[in-house]
């Protein structure tokens, strides 16, 4: 089950054509396994689902599609300010180790 709709994601990167339908789908895949990941729940635990997750999801998933390698040539890169993590980070669940006893 997918938590962010393909037409939003490609509405996002201005997509209007089917043909990279089935990778957007598994890039959107890929960014909602990597943010429960980060949360530390599942993205079922939400409801309502935030919008700031389904952005999370949405910037990542589409990262991905455009940067399809793992490097980057010729160009300088940076971080933006209210990335992917910012916008997860006030959901994640914290681990602290300890066991309770």
């Amino acid at each position: 089950m997918s938590f962010v709709p393909l037409e939003l994601l490609k509405s996002q990167l201005n997509i209007d054509h089917a043909t990279d339908d089935a990778l957007l789908t598994h890039k959107i895949a890929a960014a909602e396994e990597y943010a429960a990941a980060y949360l530390g729940v599942p993205l079922s635990s939400f409801n309502p689902f935030p919008a700031t997750i389904t952005e999370a999801i949405l910037q990542l998933a589409a990262h991905l599609y455009e940067n399809r390698e793992a490097v980057l040539i010729g160009m300088s890169a940076d971080y933006l300010p209210f990335g992917v993590v910012d916008f997860l980070r006030p959901y994640r669940k914290e681990v602290t180790g300890h066991v309770p006893e």
